[in-house]
């Protein structure tokens, strides 16, 4: 946010190291639709560091789409890693699945085709509390708070939540929009800032990036 075109082209030619499988999957997904719901591939890379830095091995992911962000963190987690990832569309996923093969990761991304509020529930149920190194937050933001009383639950002390989308385009400072998903991420952000859980850092990545690592 707040790049010039030519400064981001800097960014990601100075910066970037996109293996080609994960350019190939970029490349894929804009050809779709909805393309603008893919993360930025500074982010991807920037959490992948992340993952290494703290020894992750368990992710937690909220939403999938065409899996772009998911390979990102498949390919930074050991060999014995796990990404649990939760997605309602078939069509979306299918394209990652296809990816995930190619790149080889495949084995260790377990897909829950279904409201993630399901999987969330269910692994609680589980007995899955505190199991979880790392959480990305990704998805429908109506749920956001929801989902995230349900991951601060799964991540362990001193694991981290990773929250997209919480600039949203900057809308969040406008005060003429009240759109539902608007609203909620501004309720959602409130909420975090006095949230004594966590401790947190809000980012300018991409369309904004909030880090929350539990207490």
């Amino acid at each position: 946010m707040g790049l010039s075109p030519e400064l981001y082209g800097y960014l990601l030619s100075m910066g970037l190291r996109e293996p080609d499988v994960l350019q190939q999957l970029r490349e894929a997904t804009e050809k779709e639709d909805m393309s603008v719901m893919r993360s930025a591939p500074e982010q991807g890379q920037f959490m992948a560091m992340l993952l290494r830095l703290t020894g992750a091995k368990r992710a937690l992911e909220i939403g999938t789409y065409t899996g772009y962000a998911t390979l990102w963190m498949a390919l930074a987690l050991p060999d014995d890693g796990e990404i649990v990832s939760c997605d309602v569309s078939e069509q979306w996923t299918a394209l990652a699945r296809q990816y995930w093969a190619i790149a080889g990761v495949d084995d260790k991304i377990h897909l829950h085709l279904r409201p993630a509020m399901e999987t969330l529930h269910t692994l609680l149920a589980e007995g899955e509390q505190g199991r979880f190194d790392f959480v990305f937050i990704d998805a429908d933001k109506i749920n956001y708070q929801p989902y995230f009383e349900a991951c601060i639950q799964l991540v362990r002390p001193g694991g981290l939540i990773v929250v997209d989308n919480v600039l949203w385009d900057g809308s969040v400072i406008d005060p003429a929009n009240h759109d539902a998903s608007t609203e909620a991420i501004r309720v959602f952000n409130q909420s975090l800032a006095n949230d004594a859980r966590v401790d947190i850092c809000m980012l300018p990545v991409a369309d904004g990036i909030t880090l929350a690592q539990k207490r």
